[in-house]
């Protein structure tokens, strides 16, 4: 079944035009509930968290609506990472988990991700599911069996105690200093409060919440602020998170920053050594550079590839049993501690690292040389497939054949936004630029921006 209402990573849109309006998110809200109500237990329960937007409020009150309309009851979490609602969802033993969130999108915009009750993100086939239910007549609850709301009070506090067992030792953060950009997203509170616990010294940036301010110059799509602090406070390092911390970047002593495929080859080198690294793999998208599966095959060990969004990255993690994936963007996945992608767990290891082997975040941050790798996004015109003309395919063949043995395309439709991605990289870094420019021209050329 074609999904029309899902991305590649929930729904999203900018808030309060479709599809991010409250009668669609009640309406969503209604036909998951009865979604999930067919697993036959008399108590329906759903945990929905959110990050720092203003029409968070909005839309978990339209989503609150909506699931108990259908005879789920709701445990409001408020402001919580999107890994917090995947283990809370798993803890709690709800049917049910919601983030409101649109991750490291700006302000205006929001989204709707769901987990099922085993706290890992619904299946496209589930959320086909769902979406054919909402075209249909929402069957609502018998009023005796009409569903609860209440406020969660120490969810956060779960989630900062599970977060700190996940780190090794006890107070070995002591006397090491740690920058902390939470984006003014959902982690402002829980991210300083671990490491803090877990006795460094923290310097926080991003923890200043307004509901317009999240992402904005901030966080790991905008990483100068804690690149600036780092070097200004001397800290040992910086863990860079997004609005919803399911991503993160580490900034080394130095202001330097390293992204998801250089920490992703930190701790395969490291697990596989202490024979931890199941199956012998690691598990990215198409988008992790090249030289990332290079550094792979001189320690013995596979890269998997999957078309890009994190929650593609665990299923084929959960179909061959591989612990360890993630994306270039900082989606780290670590299915012995988590059931998606969490910043600030992956940041935690990274110190870890650190600590276990008394060299600095420079040295563990640069585990290969990158491929020369350029991405360019280009917007294009509503209604338009650029990617289905003719010429634009007869550029793409001759770009694929130049670039053969050299380095390699991946050129796809963003599942979010009116855009496509052209990402290529090689080690020719003027040939790669002239194969881009000309792809580029050929889509500008075949469907140009409105």
């Amino acid at each position: 079944m074609t999904r029309k209402l899902f991305g590649t990573d929930g729904v999203r849109g900018k808030a309060n035009s479709h599809p991010m309006t409250a009668e669609l998110a009640l309406r969503l809200g209604a036909a998951a509930g009865r979604h999930f109500r067919k697993l036959g237990q008399n108590d329906h329960r759903v945990v929905i968290g959110k990050d720092t937007r203003l029409s968070g409020y909005m839309i978990e009150n339209a989503l609150t609506a909506g699931l108990t309309s259908t005879g789920m009851n709701v445990l409001l979490l408020g402001p919580v990472p999107t890994p917090a609602v995947g283990f809370l969802t798993r803890s709690m033993r709800a049917d049910l988990g919601i983030m409101i969130s649109a991750s490291h999108n700006p302000a205006s915009d929001n989204g709707i991700k769901f987990f099922g009750p085993d706290g890992f993100k619904l299946s496209d086939e589930a959320e086909s599911q769902i979406e054919a239910i909402m075209e249909g007549v929402i069957e609502p609850a018998q009023p005796q069996n009409i569903g609860r709301a209440k406020r969660i009070e120490d969810g956060l506090g779960r989630y900062v105690e599970y977060a700190k067992t996940t780190f090794p030792g006890r107070g070995l953060l002591s006397g090491m200093k740690v920058v902390v950009d939470c984006a003014n997203g959902a982690a402002y509170r829980a991210a300083p409060e671990v490491l803090w616990e877990l006795g460094a010294t923290v310097i926080p940036v991003g923890v200043s919440p307004n509901g317009f301010n999240i992402n904005e110059n901030c966080g790991s799509t905008h990483t100068e602020a804690a690149e600036a602090a780092v070097v200004a406070h001397g800290a040992d390092l910086g863990i860079c998170l997004d609005g919803d911390a399911d991503r993160v970047l580490i900034i080394d002593q130095n202001g330097e920053v390293a992204d998801g495929d250089q920490i992703m080859a930190l701790f395969a080198a490291r697990w596989a050594a202490e024979g931890r690294l199941r199956g012998g793999a690691l598990v990215a998208t198409v988008m992790s550079n090249l030289g990332l599966e290079r550094f792979l095959e001189g320690h013995g060990l596979k890269l998997e590839r999957t078309k890009v969004g994190d929650r593609y990255v665990v299923e084929r993690m959960r179909q061959g049993g591989f612990n360890l994936g993630g994306e270039q963007s900082g989606h780290i996945v670590m299915t012995d501690h988590v059931t998606t992608g969490d910043g600030l767990i992956a940041g935690l290891q990274f110190v870890a690292a650190m600590v276990e082997t008394g060299k600095s975040a420079s040295e563990l941050a640069r585990q290969f040389a990158p491929v020369p790798q350029q991405l360019r996004n280009l917007r294009f015109g509503a209604g338009r497939e650029p990617l289905a003309a003719g010429a634009v395919k007869a550029v793409i063949a001759e770009a694929e054949a130049r670039l053969a043995g050299h380095g390699r395309l991946v050129i796809r439709k963003s599942g979010t936004e009116p855009l496509i991605r052209v990402m290529g990289e090689a080690d020719d870094a003027v040939l790669l630029g002239e194969v881009l420019d000309g792809i580029v021209a050929a889509i500008q050329t075949a469907a140009p921006a409105e």
